[in-house]
């Protein structure tokens, strides 16, 4: 920096600080960490407790100078300072807000009406004394330039009302708050937590440190109040001193959060860049620069505020995603290459940029189906959700298919699959898109399986990478989704059938997976390649585990019980998908033997059959025997029961005789 900021430091109650212990302990962390310390920094601390005591001139409240944005303003500030917290995140790690404690909460209220919290009290409740020390204040910090603002205790709630109020050329490179009491509502002066909805345009940070020993803090953060903002939990021994500003500025992760705002970040200085080495990518790898080429791709096409939106969660994805991988090969003593070390993103800069990742090599139509399929039906941004155009998303994704070496009809064709296999299996709800339901939904597919549909799932990225990857990345997040994906998109067997009866798979997640199988079908036939048999048998598989368990519910359970309204909307799914295959070709063929067919073919017992004698297909042959087998089993139970309520006990023993 050409210029270092001011380092303004706001007391709490009490003397003030005369003698400026605090800045011993912040100068022997800062050095320990490796920052210059204080030396050339220029330090304001303003003295102000008998101003907190009482005073008799009546000085008006200091104006704001910073007004809140509106429009679109306010959205482009709101994911700028977005951007910068989540490079302090990349600095001092995620979040911590703590849980809140009544009886901490308790202490504090209790304690603003003991005599020696009196300063408190007035800063609090009497607007001379709040109006002196916030002019105080501004007589002595500079009319412009940087600075970063440290607030302790009372000083933190002093800070938060003095940031709208600093001068307007004067950026607030970052505030920095310790023991603070702001997450009480007693501590909210002047409707403070309403008036603070969204950052002010001129401050770059704000991050809280608490300690859980610490009663003023209350066992918690102040994110609770101000959502916006990054809380950070810090420990220390327990003892009288725990609230002391010393103690929280002899923290590593409170001086690295000062150091940052004064002299920027370590990282940059001291991490060791990987330019990776020139070796072949592995299926995961490969998976990976494929998704977020995509991404790439669609980020080109969009303009304004969705392109910035866009981008900026792509960053973010990316630089997740290069984190997971290289973390992985790490563990794996595996070399990174150079492909993937190229995707590094530095959070803590929040001027970085995602680098593109480079084009791709080519594949093959088969290995392209699983592939685009999965890319087509989940969110390449995910934990973010942007409501991209369709006709935006498939061109990327013909681009895409072009860069593979599959031509641009491929692209199309994977587009026109996905879209018939909805609106087959959707019908009026074709338009919808849940990009989570192979995501969150497939994590209770994994559980309800105990991972046997992924372990079912034949060239995705070959069995053992995918199992480690998914060990790695778990079946959330992008890469995470998009193999989990990947891998129910040509899942079969046995324990993908009973994954999908299970009630813990909702019924949207199992149109999502059959909705993805079947356009990998549709998408084999418009490109001419051959079939996969396990589509079928999977989707037959799942079609009598859940008739099974629909028959032995319903013989006890009410008409509308919502479990058997579930099963029967994806007993509904799995019809319409077989009788689409059917309709499209696609379903096996008997064995031609002498004309007549196999005593007991699986594909048979699906075959389409007339119920209603009017020359259409109306329900596979399955459903209908085993409806009819559900009803003869009801019936019978009936039965049972009213012959048991007829028979009278015979022997004497007050037992009704079986037969």
């Amino acid at each position: 920096m050409s210029e270092s900021p001011t380092l303004l430091f706001l007391h709490g109650i009490g003397s003030g600080d005369r003698e400026n212990g605090w800045k011993a302990p912040l100068t022997e962390t800062l050095t320990g960490l490796g920052h210059p310390g204080l030396d050339g920094i220029p330090i304001i601390a303003p003295k102000y407790p008998h101003s907190l005591r009482g005073v008799d001139d009546d000085i008006p409240l200091p104006e704001l100078t910073v007004q809140a944005p509106t429009g679109g303003a306010a959205s482009r500030n709101r994911r700028a300072f977005e951007r910068r917290e989540a490079a302090l995140e990349a600095v001092l790690g995620r979040t911590d807000r703590g849980k809140s404690r009544f009886s901490g909460d308790a202490v504090v209220d209790g304690a603003l009406n003991l005599p020696q919290f009196i300063q408190a009290t007035n800063y609090l409740r009497e607007p001379r004394i709040r109006a002196h020390v916030l002019t105080r204040i501004l007589e002595v910090v500079p009319t412009s330039g940087k600075l970063v603002l440290v607030g302790h205790s009372l000083g933190s709630v002093i800070a938060a009302d003095l940031v709208r109020r600093l001068p307007a050329r004067l950026d607030v490179v970052g505030m920095v708050t310790i023991g603070s009491p702001l997450g009480n509502e007693e501590f909210q002066v002047d409707g403070l937590g309403g008036v603070l909805k969204s950052p002010p345009t001129n401050l770059g940070w704000w991050v809280n440190f608490w300690n859980p020993a610490d009663p003023v803090a209350a066992g918690r953060g102040i994110s609770s109040v101000f959502p916006w903002m990054i809380d950070v939990r810090v420990d220390s021994r327990v003892d009288v001193h725990v609230h002391d500003a010393t103690r929280y500025l002899s923290s590593e992760a409170v001086a690295r959060a000062i150091g940052y705002g004064l002299h920027g970040s370590l990282g940059r200085d001291l991490a060791r860049i990987d330019k990776g080495v020139d070796i072949p990518l592995n299926s995961l790898e490969n998976w990976v620069l494929m998704a977020l080429r995509y991404g790439h791709l669609i980020a080109a096409k969009l303009e304004g505020d969705m392109q910035d939106r866009f981008s900026g969660a792509l960053r973010h994805v990316q630089a997740e995603t290069f984190s997971r991988v290289s973390e992985r090969s790490h563990q794996e003593g595996r070399p990174l290459p150079a492909a993937i070390a190229d995707l590094a993103v530095d959070l803590s800069d929040p001027d970085s940029v995602a680098a593109e990742p480079e084009r791709l090599a080519t594949i093959s139509h088969e290995d392209a189906v699983v592939v685009l399929v999965s890319l087509a039906t989940t969110n390449t941004i995910r934990p973010f959700e942007i409501s991209v155009s369709p006709d935006t998303l498939q061109e990327a994704l013909e681009d895409l298919s072009i860069e593979l070496g599959l031509g641009r009809q491929f692209g199309r064709d994977v587009i026109a699959a996905v879209d018939s296999a909805r609106k087959e299996l959707l019908g009026s709800r074709a338009n919808w898109i849940k990009w989570a339901a192979l995501g969150v939904g497939a994590a209770a597919l994994v559980a309800a399986t105990g991972g046997l549909a992924l372990a079912a799932a034949p060239g995705v990225a070959g069995a053992a990478v995918l199992t480690s990857a998914l060990a790695t990345f778990g079946p959330g997040g992008m890469v995470g989704g998009l193999l989990t994906a990947g891998a129910l998109v040509s899942a079969g067997g046995g324990g993908v059938a009973i994954g999908l009866t299970s009630p813990a798979t909702a019924a949207e997640t199992v149109e999502a997976v059959v909705s993805s199988q079947l356009a990998a079908a549709l998408l084999r036939r418009l490109q001419g390649l051959e079939q996969d048999p396990s589509t079928w048998s999977s989707f037959t598989e799942t079609r009598i585990e859940l008739q099974r368990e629909h028959t032995r519910l319903s013989v006890f359970s009410d008409d509308s019980a919502p479990g058997l309204k579930e099963l029967e909307r994806k007993l509904d799914t799995v019809d319409r998908a077989l009788t689409h295959l059917e309709k499209e070709g696609l379903a096996p063929a008997p064995l031609p033997e002498s004309g007549k067919k196999p005593a007991t073919p699986l594909f048979d017992a699906f075959r389409s059959v007339d119920i209603d004698g009017d020359g259409i297909p109306d329900r596979p042959r399955a459903r209908v025997r085993a409806e009819e087998a559900g009803s003869a089993i009801k019936g019978a139970f009936g039965s049972l029961v009213r012959r048991e309520q007829e028979v009278t006990p015979e022997d004497g023993d007050g037992h009704t005789p079986v037969e």
